[in-house]
């Protein structure tokens, strides 16, 4: 991927080669300014390939993509709406009636802790649960692809932590065994190689600029996870091992 800018060209992705599959999460890591948002807008259409070519469900990523959900590291509410017309704000963009999509917006808000807060505007809500309230209305049209941008990368360490068991239980960590519920393909960007290593199947390295892939490492641990899988051996050496490849060391 190649930007014209008035100074000139910049490279941002070089090389790119990568699978990610259905209902797997997989963490991107890598120094500022190495393509991983970039990396995220090619997947949803946003931007084109400079080279190459993207595929969903083996379809070629031409325009932008409906079966996406997108969650950034600021919430990006509307602070005149409340929480509730906020989560609903996707059928409205989509052309759909809001009104279909309300008990499901509501179970959303129930599943994230949120019951009781439908009517409050956006500034009277903590920043943890702002993230909460993006993170719902990204999952109210049930899209089978979540792309999320460093989204927890604002908040303060415990309720990043708290959020990142959010965004497991959520995603389904004890589904898949009896069929009952499928998980949701998850690519998630992020700084901080503990928050990747805790979350992830595999966890991405990207070198920096222009981005390449550096690294795939696959994540052990096993599932469901808890904050103990943080003290164990494997998840400091394999934090150790991506901390070694991102210095170069």
């Amino acid at each position: 991927m190649i930007y014209e800018t008035r100074s000139g060209a910049v490279e941002a992705l070089r090389d790119i080669s990568l699978g990610v599959r259905r209902g797997e999460l997989v963490a991107l890591v890598g120094p500022s300014g190495c393509g991983k948002s970039t990396i995220l807008r090619l997947i949803a259409g946003l931007q084109i390939p400079t080279r190459g070519r993207v595929t969903v469900e083996g379809r070629a990523v031409t325009r932008p993509i409906a079966a996406v959900g997108m969650v950034f590291q600021a919430p990006v509410l509307l602070k005149w709406r409340s929480v509730l017309d906020n989560v609903l704000l996707p059928t409205e963009l989509a052309g759909l009636d809001p009104r279909r999509y309300r008990d499901r917006a509501r179970d959303l808000l129930r599943l994230v802790g949120l019951e009781g807060f439908e009517a409050k505007l956006p500034r009277e809500l903590s920043g943890g649960m702002q993230q909460r309230v993006s993170l719902c209305r990204a999952l109210l049209l049930d899209p089978p692809l979540l792309l999320m941008d460093e989204p927890f990368g604002a908040l303060d360490a415990m309720t990043r932590d708290e959020m990142n068991l959010e965004l497991l239980r959520i995603w389904g960590e004890h589904a898949g065994g009896d069929g009952s519920h499928e998980r949701k393909t998850i690519v998630f960007v992020t700084h901080s190689i503990p928050e990747a290593v805790f979350l992830a199947d595999r966890v991405v390295v990207l070198s920096p600029r222009p981005g390449r892939v550096a690294g795939i490492h696959s994540v052990p641990l096993p599932r469901p996870r808890t904050v103990k899988a943080r003290a164990t051996a494997t998840f400091g050496r394999l934090s150790l091992e991506i901390y070694e490849i991102l210095t170069a060391r």
